[in-house]
């Protein structure tokens, strides 16, 4: 264990990291309305902090290795919420405690989108614009941000990226260094964020809002600036831009860069998760539209956006809303809760347990029914024509049982600590899932839960972000053994 590199990286990305407290000085000062001091203190903190971590070893030098790589994205999502809680704790919010703004904190850097804020509409607009920058900086993965700088300071990043990127084939490289891939993702991430933000302010956005909004949406984050979310802006144009925008934020990047290279749609149409992500959504929103307009509960050309907007918010877990789906009929919020669990494709800004791991636990339930019938037979498990290793697949189980596992231990905690089931369950699920909303008393937020949900939730949150063995290796013995 390099504990000297470790250290020095992680003053560097905290130093990197207090850049983030700049814009809202800004914003605080041309809107006038408060929240500068709180960031200028922040400012100075996590630059002091980092300088503090990164002068005593500047001249440590070593080639990361991967559990190296693990610590360090470990050590930076916690150390980076903690410190992102700072200008929140300081910047005046009412009734607003360090666990809340360690709360807000993690669910805006994980793109969870959970919130434990009321009267949004009454805040300064640097908390505002905070708040969403947090989560554009989460969506990407400020790691990956970091492997285009870091080599520039003689630190390899690929442990770095295997370490930080979801989705359980993590050794693809889009160019062949890695510091490429991670310019051509950022890039991209970028681009789609301009155009959005140009999309909304063209919908009828406000400027501030529209860059908001646009930041929150490509990172599939859901943090608005508005208690209401999208349903504040009474416009279908901006639901149908903002559906547009989350269901291409859902996708694998790699298709998008792809795309953008060929000049060609083609390779979407031949990635087996992405017909799969696509079809899972369109089933769910028929579904929806179906049951709204049986129940009468919109007539047909509301129940058609209002179940294409919420089946892509939630499925890809933005959770931004346009009206209280949790009051839907029958089963439909259920429905859409389960829906979340399967999430973006794997190299996206979603959450959930990813397409492709989805797709591979099916696939891998059908072998089994082929193997009952011929027992002698070998059934490889194909994945847009090619076969997938076997070691992927063993991996695809081991997450889902841990996440099983994970997931009962964290809605035991909540249910122990006086939590109904459906608010337990839906809490863990929406945090886990990095989804934001959930039914229950936590239906449109969570200040309502006490202290010790709000840092049970925080650390389900962690595990959802990072997908659960990147922070679980470190309760490995082997982990620490030199």
């Amino acid at each position: 264990m390099q504990t000297k590199v470790i250290i020095r990286i992680l003053g560097i990305l905290l130093m990197i990291f207090s850049l983030a407290m700049i814009p809202p000085i800004f914003v605080a000062w041309y809107f006038g309305d408060g929240g500068g001091l709180a960031f200028f203190t922040a400012f100075f903190v996590s630059l002091l902090v980092g300088l503090a971590l990164f002068l005593p070893r500047k001249n440590a030098k070593g080639e990361l290795r991967t559990r190296d790589g693990f610590l360090v994205v470990i050590l930076f999502w916690s150390v980076l919420s903690f410190m992102g809680a700072l200008p929140l704790y300081l910047g005046g919010i009412p009734n607003f405690g360090v666990a809340d703004a360690v709360f807000e904190s993690f669910s805006g850097l994980t793109t969870t989108g959970a919130t434990v804020i009321s009267g949004l509409d009454n805040l300064p607009h640097a908390i505002l614009f905070y708040r969403q920058q947090l989560q554009w900086m989460g969506g990407m993965g400020i790691i990956v941000l970091a492997v285009a700088v870091l080599p520039m300071l003689g630190i390899g990043g690929m442990q770095l990226y295997r370490a930080e990127t979801p989705g359980p084939v993590k050794d693809a490289k889009l160019t062949p260094r890695i510091a490429g891939t991670a310019k051509a993702l950022w890039l991209i991430y970028f681009g789609l964020t301009v155009i959005c933000a140009l999309s909304y302010w063209g919908a009828g956005m406000s400027l501030f809002d529209a860059i908001g909004h646009s930041f929150s949406t490509i990172a599939i984050g859901g943090f608005s600036t508005h208690d209401a979310s999208i349903g504040w802006f009474q416009s279908t144009n901006i639901e149908l831009i903002c559906s547009v925008f989350m269901l291409i934020a859902g996708v694998n990047f790699s298709l998008h860069f792809v795309a953008v290279r060929q000049l060609s749609l083609a390779s979407y149409f031949k990635d087996t998760e992405f017909k799969v992500y696509i079809s899972v959504l369109a089933v769910v929103a028929v579904i929806s539209v179906i049951t709204l307009v049986y129940h009468q509960y919109y007539n047909f050309s509301d129940a058609v956006i209002n179940s294409i907007f919420h089946t892509i918010s939630i499925g890809t877990t933005a959770g931004f809303t346009t009206d209280n789906f949790t009051l839907w009929p029958i089963f439909l919020p259920l429905l859409l809760l389960f829906v979340s669990f399967i999430g973006g494709c794997a190299g996206s800004t979603g959450g959930g347990m990813k397409v492709i791991r989805i797709l591979l636990l099916f696939k891998q339930g059908a072998r089994e029914v082929k193997r009952l019938i011929h027992p002698n037979a070998i059934f490889k498990i194909r994945i847009s024509g090619k076969a997938v290793p076997e070691k992927v697949v063993e991996s695809v189980w081991g997450f889902f049982a841990t996440y099983v596992v994970l997931f009962f231990i964290f809605m035991l905690i909540l249910m122990a600590d006086g939590h109904d089931q459906v608010t337990a369950y839906s809490a863990v699920a929406a945090c886990m899932n990095n989804l934001g909303p959930g039914l229950g008393d936590v239906a449109t937020n969570y200040a309502g839960l006490s202290d010790i949900s709000k840092w049970v939730l925080s650390l389900a949150m962690l595990f959802g972000r990072l997908e659960i063995f990147t922070l679980l290796v470190l309760f490995s013995p082997d982990f620490w053994r030199s």
